[in-house]
């Protein structure tokens, strides 16, 4: 009994610290969760708008998409189209995410308004190995280039070796990253088609058209 109330006595300051700096700490993430929000839909914008330069603005269209992991969860996206001048389409731009070597993997993908070739993408957030596995986000290097040459939308295939000028389905992985080239090649296949598919039986497409 006496080392109980020892043990108390030595300790309830810690287990009262703790307590309040978890409040704290939880009252801080509450108050910021806006601006976060705002921040990381900032970003978005921006990396989409780099994608498709033409457009002016992008609006939400008001159909969700839902996706489902190989796993069989399903979460549901947002999609954003890409509007010029007369509020013409000139693409498609959306987030998706799946795991990498070190960490999820968060992407901006955009497509043209047929939704028949990929505009590229950009890396919305990672955390892959520096000098090895993010260069997927590096803009003047060959795999990324290799998105932005008008790739056409389907299943890709990651090669360890190949020609990156050459535009085509086959994706030469980053020498030295091939988990992290893989992770971005298994995220698109996993999710461009399905969306594709829906955005056709919503009327949002019509056969990538």
């Amino acid at each position: 009994m006496g080392k109980l109330k020892h043990f108390i006595e030595q300790s309830w300051l810690l287990i009262v610290s703790s307590f309040v700096f978890g409040l704290l700490l939880a009252a801080t993430n509450y108050a910021l969760e806006p601006t976060i929000r705002q921040n990381r839909i900032d970003k978005l914008n921006r990396l989409a708008k780099g994608l498709l330069p033409d457009a002016v603005h992008f609006r939400e269209v008001v159909e969700r998409i839902e996706l489902t992991s190989s796993r069989g969860k399903t979460s549901d996206i947002a999609v954003y189209k890409g509007e010029g001048d007369g509020e013409k389409c000139v693409g498609w731009s959306f987030t998706v995410s799946g795991s990498g070597f070190a960490d999820r993997i968060d992407l901006v993908v955009a497509v043209d308004a047929k939704f028949e070739n990929f505009a590229g993408y950009d890396v919305l957030m990672s955390n892959e190995t520096p000098g090895f596995g993010d260069r997927i986000k590096d803009k003047d290097y060959y795999f990324w280039k290799q998105f932005k040459k008008g790739l056409p939308v389907g299943q890709l295939k990651l090669v360890t070796s190949g020609d990156p000028e050459k535009v085509d389905s086959e994706i030469v992985a980053i020498s030295g990253a091939t988990i992290s080239s893989e992770a971005v090649v298994r995220i698109l296949n996993d999710t461009v088609g399905q969306i594709k598919e829906q955005m056709a039986k919503k009327g949002l497409i019509s056969n990538g058209k």
